[in-house]
């Protein structure tokens, strides 16, 4: 058996891929992002292919200018319990805004994923950046970025305690007896806090892994700080191996200041691997995607990140604009990093747009070229696995399984075999113990 750091592969369902008009590609279908054939299609190659989970993202707010895809596309919840039933081993990550929902519904949706695929579900736990999303719930107005992580904390207790309701053996269910279930094994939350008062007990017992595994998305000060509190991994973006190397490092380094271990988080970076049998094949295939896509496309692309705003009013040509703070209290770790590279590169508004539109990473090039970058991520400490999201999802992916993965088996650093039935063991990560375990503790009502 192989001692070699294992690579974990996550596979993102977003429609027909990372790029906004993939949908135009004949690899994948147009109406991709709410065909469930095609979902449980891809689904079941990448589980096939050993991949550890499928990672759905979301949005809670859409306007004309909003990515295709995104116009039209499946609730998390709804099509990841729709995949645990035409699938066994790979796990199923949702998003769900912790600013814009609440916690006893979350934890009762995602228990319940849980326990129909038997010990595979996830939750990526998101802030919901965009402003818009305030016109869509009768909450006022969108809470600032700092105050967005403040709920989000206190959320996750509350989802946690929940989740601890019934210890995992309260459900005895003896016909003989009568007794259903022992009441010294249920506990009441009964959490009165700043943003939440919820009394439990959850309606649904604990899953064959104890909890679903947490994902964190924020790549922020307040985002790490989270992530290094509650998550068990985290998805993150880099461009480069040193700036993978210094948000690993950063959020081990605060999760053991967590009193946790470096090994209780798993850090995946995001990936879009455009890959081919030689250079000139990979630069053939970046053209292709980047021709489905004009500049005034591409502006709208970029202002998304920026809270939907126009760059359309500034020349193409001329050195990136000075907007100041706008983007702030969105997407703040990718806009700072946009408006870094910018200065760095003395790069234009039209080279700004188009790269950030259809971008060529690190993981461009040969299949051992990419292989070969996988590899040196892991072994330098930039990454634990990644979430593979090419830019269009049908031929990136079947290209990636037919000639990156054998590779990766070749050397050492991939399997295809799962190793256990739930999510947390194929990542490596212990059962969540039930925290009233062994105590002689009993909050039920009377």
């Amino acid at each position: 058996m192989s001692h070699k750091k294992q690579i974990q592969l996550g596979i993102m369902l977003h429609g027909p891929g990372s790029h906004m008009n993939a949908w135009k590609d004949p690899s994948v279908p147009k109406d991709a992002s709410v065909n469930f054939q095609y979902y449980k299609s891809i689904t079941r190659q990448a589980e096939e292919a050993g991949f550890s989970f499928a990672f759905v993202a979301d949005g809670l707010y859409i306007n004309e200018k909003s990515i295709p895809h995104f116009l039209n596309r499946f609730e998390p919840i709804t099509i990841l319990s729709s995949l645990a039933s035409v699938t066994s081993r790979i796990g199923l990550v949702g998003t769900i805004s912790t600013t814009y929902s609440e916690p006893f519904t979350v934890a009762r949706q995602l228990a319940s994923l849980d326990k129909i695929s038997e010990g595979r579900a996830g939750w990526n736990v998101v802030t919901s950046p965009l402003e818009g999303s305030a016109k869509n719930y009768n909450k006022g107005e969108h809470p600032s970025h700092s105050l967005r992580y403040e709920i989000a904390a206190e959320f996750l207790q509350v989802v946690k305690g929940l989740w601890d309701s019934w210890e995992d053996d309260a459900f005895i269910r003896n016909r003989q007896t009568g007794q259903f279930f022992d009441r010294n094994k249920v506990h009441v939350l009964n959490h009165k806090g700043r943003f939440f008062s919820v009394e439990g007990p959850l309606n649904i017992e604990r899953s064959s892994q104890g909890q679903p595994v947490i994902f964190q998305a924020g790549s922020s000060e307040a985002g790490k700080n989270l992530a290094a509190k509650e998550a068990d991994a985290v998805f993150t973006n880099a461009e480069t191996l040193e700036q993978a190397q210094a948000f690993y490092k950063d959020v081990k380094l605060r999760a053991e200041a967590n009193g946790r271990s470096r090994d209780e988080i798993l850090i995946f970076p995001g990936i879009h691997p455009i890959v081919g049998a030689t250079i000139e094949e990979a630069e053939e295939k970046y053209e292709a995607i980047q021709n489905l896509v004009s500049i005034e496309e591409a502006l709208d692309y970029l202002g998304r990140y920026f809270d939907h705003f126009d760059f359309s009013v500034f020349p193409l040509d001329e050195p990136f604009p000075d907007i100041g703070d706008v983007g702030k209290n969105s997407f703040r770790s990718t806009t700072d990093q946009i408006k870094q590279n910018a200065r760095e590169k003395n790069l234009t508004l039209r080279e700004v747009a188009l790269q950030v539109t259809t971008p060529k990473s690190v993981f461009f090039g040969t299949y051992e070229q990419v292989a070969e970058q996988l590899i040196a991520w892991v072994e330098g400490n930039g990454a634990d696995g990644f979430i593979f999201g090419p830019p269009v999802l049908g031929s990136g992916l079947t290209d990636f399984i037919r000639h990156v993965i054998p590779i990766l088996e070749e050397r050492g650093y991939y399997s295809r075999e799962y190793r256990s039935e739930t999510l947390r063991g194929n990542l490596g990560l212990p059962f969540k113990e039930n925290r009233y375990a062994n105590k002689k503790e009993n909050h039920f009502i009377n």
